[in-house]
């Protein structure tokens, strides 16, 4: 709730600066956000508070996450630059937001912004492309939880080069943690399977957050079986 008054504040406060001025390039979600800035690793909103706002990432990356009975984390996703977050069927959230990294984003009242979209055909236009990614995510994400170890690291990686690459090369935002607690793994399992993609060239590691897709056609071949 702490997170929540701090968004309120600065919603109502909010002064002309350059990362003003940045973030309201970033469309007509932008024209009408607050933005705000999270440290690595802070909350953006907590499980069960109540949804009031939409974000959309200027800079960084967030995850949404629950806690499950018996402790585990388990990541539902990760949302890159561009990407607009908090959308819920209800009224409030069912899962917590945190920074990944250091994170800029613009705050949007849910209430204002779906009176506006009402008759602003562009903005009604981007929630609903947002909307629409969404539930793509989430339909892939079910379909990678059925797949074997491999499988999973490999759609994931197709996932993050189909999101951000525009060369060769794929950065990484998140840990190994965060990764196998997306895709229902150890980190045991993930750090295990990154080496043995390394090892037969599918992949290379010039660093542990940058990874190079070195044989498109292996990882297909591993995706289809």
């Amino acid at each position: 709730m702490l997170t929540q008054t701090v968004v309120s504040s600065a919603i109502s406060h909010h002064p002309t600066s350059i990362l003003d001025r940045q973030a309201r390039a970033e469309g007509p979600f932008g024209m009408i956000g607050t933005p705000m800035r999270f440290a690595r690793n802070s909350e953006i909103y907590g499980e069960d508070e109540a949804a009031e706002y939409l974000y959309q990432i200027v800079s960084g990356a967030v995850r949404t996450y629950r806690i499950l009975d018996d402790g585990r984390r388990q990541i539902g996703a990760f949302y890159l630059p561009g990407d607009i977050f908090g959308f819920e069927a209800g009224e409030t959230h069912i899962s917590s937001a945190e920074a990944i990294c250091e994170t800029r984003v613009i705050v949007v009242k849910r209430s204002a912004l779906m009176v506006r979209a009402g008759h602003e055909k562009d903005l009604a236009r981007q929630l609903w492309d947002a909307t629409a990614q969404e539930l793509r995510r989430f339909q892939e994400h079910l379909m990678l939880l059925i797949c074997s170890a491999e499988e999973r690291v490999v759609g994931f990686l197709h996932e993050m080069a189909r999101r951000t690459v525009k060369n060769a090369a794929i950065e990484l935002p998140m840990s190994r943690q965060d990764i196998a607690d997306y895709l229902g793994l150890t980190i045991e399992t993930v750090s295990r399977t990154f080496t043995q993609l390394e090892q037969t060239g599918v992949i290379s590691l010039p660093t542990s957050r940058r990874v190079e897709l070195r044989r498109r056609a292996n990882c297909n071949r591993i995706l289809v079986g």
